[in-house]
């Protein structure tokens, strides 16, 4: 099972608050696919993951919007 969440138009720390609340819905080992405007994504990202054990498989850039996608670790 895989999760989506679309944090566009949220400013920090929004959508790593939100992003923590919605993994916790995916199974261990899966996927959650976050959507993200705020230019400070990137690196909010990174230290979301690197703090709590979640694995930053791909981040990617399109049109302004920044799209993360974790797998779930614990």
């Amino acid at each position: 099972m895989s999760g989506h969440l679309d944090a566009k138009g949220l400013k920090c720390p929004l959508p790593v608050l939100r992003a923590r609340k919605a993994i916790k819905s995916v199974e261990i080992g899966s996927e959650l696919k976050v959507l993200a405007t705020d230019p400070a994504a990137p690196k909010d990202f990174k230290a979301f993951c690197s703090q709590t054990g979640h694995l930053l498989i791909s981040m990617k850039e399109y049109d302004g919007v920044f799209e993360f996608v974790l797998r779930r670790s614990c």
